[in-house]
C-alpha cells in the first residue's frame, strides 16, 4: 500500500507543472485512507476560485501585499528627494537675498554715516560763527563780516574803512543831525553768506526760501520761515518752519498744498501771501497763506516764459517776482525789450501792472536778480566764487549804470537770490545750500534819486 502511495507521489512531482495534477487523501469511516489523483482541464483552470492550494494563494496574497508596499516606498522616496531638492534651492535663494540685502544695508550705513560727518561739521562750524563775529570795542571792523583771526585787526579795519570811502558816493553821505532821513538809500556792500541749512535730496539743488517782511495776523509771524523745493515737473509743496532754529534742524510744522503748480525759484512772500508764477504761463498767482487759497490771479503782459527770457542760470527763470520797502515787484523780459529786463511795479491785491520800466541790460546776461529800495540790482555770475552785483536801476529816476560790489556764491550754483527788507538781508539758494547775506544801504533823504 505505501508502495503505492510513494509511485503517485512520484507521478504527481513530475508532472505537477505540466498537468497542473492534484493528489488528495483522506480517511474514512472505517479508517481506511482513500487517494484521490485529479487533474484539471482548460476550462476548469480558468474559473473563478479554481485554485486548490490556500497555502500557494497565501504566499501569493503575501508576495502581492510586499511588491505593492516596496512600490509605496519607493515613490515615497523618489518624491521625498524632490522635496529635498526644492527646500535646498529655496534656502540658497533665500541665502542669497539675505546677502543682497546686508550688502545694500551695509552701503546705506556708510551713506549715512558721511551725511553725519558733514552735518556735524557743519553744526560745529554754525557753533563757532558767533564766536567769529564778536568785535572788538574801538575797533572799525564791519559788523556784518566775520573777523579773520589770522589777520591784523587794525590792517582789516583800515581796509574795511577804505573800501567803503571808494565804493560810497560822496552825495548819499548825509550828517547824523538831519531828520529827513529814510534809512533807504543805494547799495553799499554784500556781507559773506551764513549757512542756515543743507538740502538732503536732489529736489533741493535749487528751490525758494523766505521770511515774510510784513506778516498779516497771528496764525504766521516774521519769524516764519518758509521753502519750496523748486526740483520737479510738479512743484505744490510749501514747508512751513516755526522759526530760524526749527529750519535748521529740519523740523517743518507744516506742509501745505497749492493748488497749482509752481515754476522755478522765482516766488517771493509779502504781507500774508505767497506770489509766484504758474508752471508753463505767464499767469501770476497770489495764495493767501492763511485760508490756504487763491486769492488773484492775473496774466502778465506780454510776459515770456517756460525759458523764453531766463537768468543766465536756466531754470524757467523767466519771471522773478520780488518786494521792497516800496511794494511788489516782477522782473521779467518781452519779444518788444528783445530780451532786456523789464520792470513792473505791481498792485499787490489784484496784481494788475501799475508802472512798468524798460533796463538796458539783457536778462539772460546776469544770474539773478533782485529789487531794494525801489532799485533794480543785477547778480553778474551764478557760479564764480567772487563775482560782483554788476548793474543798478533806479526806478526813482529811470536811470542805470555799471556797480562793482563784491558778491560771493560760496558753494557753486546759486539760483535765487531775495532781498527781506525787514531783516536787511539777501536770501539765497545756493546748490543745496540755503544761505543769508548782510547788507548796508546807504542814507538818503526823501525825494533823493
Amino acid at each position: 500500500m505505501w508502495l503505492l502511495c510513494l509511485l503517485f507521489l512520484t507521478v504527481f512531482c513530475q508532472n505537477q507543472a505540466q498537468n497542473q495534477a492534484v493528489l488528495s487523501h483522506s480517511m474514512d469511516s472505517g479508517g481506511r485512507c482513500h487517494y484521490t489523483f485529479t487533474v484539471a482541464s482548460p476550462e476548469e483552470s480558468s474559473c473563478s476560485g479554481s485554485s486548490t492550494n490556500p497555502q500557494t494563494d497565501a504566499v501569493l496574497s503575501r508576495l502581492t501585499v510586499l511588491e505593492d508596499l516596496v512600490g509605496r516606498l519607493m515613490a515615497d522616496r523618489g518624491n521625498s528627494e524632490e522635496n529635498l531638492q526644492e527646500a535646498y534651492s529655496q534656502v540658497t535663494r533665500e541665502r542669497n537675498q539675505l546677502q543682497q540685502d546686508k550688502e545694500r544695508l551695509s552701503k546705506q550705513v556708510q551713506e549715512l554715516q558721511r551725511t553725519l560727518a558733514v552735518l556735524s561739521q557743519e553744526a560745529e562750524t554754525l557753533r563757532r560763527r558767533p564766536c567769529q563775529q564778536t568785535q572788538t570795542s574801538g575797533e572799525f571792523q564791519h559788523k556784518n563780516r566775520p573777523a579773520d583771526p589770522a589777520d591784523d585787526s587794525r590792517n582789516g579795519a583800515y581796509q574795511e574803512m577804505k573800501a567803503e570811502v571808494t565804493v560810497v558816493p560822496a552825495s548819499h553821505l548825509i550828517p547824523e543831525g538831519n531828520h529827513n532821513i529814510t534809512g533807504c538809500g543805494e547799495l553799499l556792500s554784500v556781507g559773506d553768506p551764513v549757512l542756515h541749512r543743507k538740502a538732503d535730496s536732489i529736489t533741493g539743488k535749487y528751490g525758494v526760501w523766505l521770511q515774510d517782511p510784513e506778516p498779516q495776523g497771528p496764525l504766521y509771524t516774521n519769524k516764519t520761515v518758509w521753502r519750496v523745493d523748486a526740483v520737479g515737473k510738479d512743484v505744490r509743496q510749501i514747508f512751513v518752519y516755526e522759526d530760524m532754529d526749527q529750519f535748521s534742524r529740519g523740523f517743518p510744522m507744516k506742509v501745505l498744498v497749492l493748488p497749482e503748480p509752481l515754476e522755478s525759484t522765482g516766488a517771493t512772500l509779502y504781507r500774508g501771501s505767497l506770489y509766484y508764477q504758474r508752471r508753463r504761463s505767464r499767469t501770476l498767482i497770489r495764495y493767501d497763506l492763511a485760508s490756504e487759497s487763491v486769492a488773484s490771479r492775473r496774466d502778465l503782459p506780454q510776459a515770456g516764459f517756460h525759458g523764453q527770457h531766463p537768468y543766465s542760470w536756466g531754470g524757467y527763470t523767466d519771471i522773478d517776482l520780488a518786494a521792497d520797502e516800496q511794494g511788489l515787484w516782477a522782473i521779467y523780459s518781452t519779444s518788444k525789450a528783445k530780451g532786456a529786463i523789464v520792470i513792473s511795479h505791481l498792485d499787490p491785491m489784484s496784481l494788475e501792472v501799475r508802472k512798468s520800466w524798460e533796463t538796458k541790460i539783457r536778462k539772460k546776461t546776469v544770474a539773478n536778480a533782485f529789487m531794494a529800495c525801489g532799485r533794480l540790482y543785477t547778480v553778474g555770475s551764478y557760479m564764480a566764487t567772487n563775482t560782483t552785483i554788476n548793474y543798478m536801476f533806479d526806478t526813482a529816476s529811470g536811470e542805470g549804470r555799471a556797480t562793482s560790489v563784491p558778491f560771493k556764491n560760496k558753494y557753486g550754483y546759486n539760483s535765487m537770490v531775495d532781498y527781506n527788507h525787514a531783516q536787511r538781508k539777501l536770501y539765497a539758494w545756493d546748490n543745496f545750500h540755503m544761505v543769508t547775506y548782510d547788507v548796508r544801504l546807504g542814507r538818503v533823504s526823501r525825494g533823493s534819486s
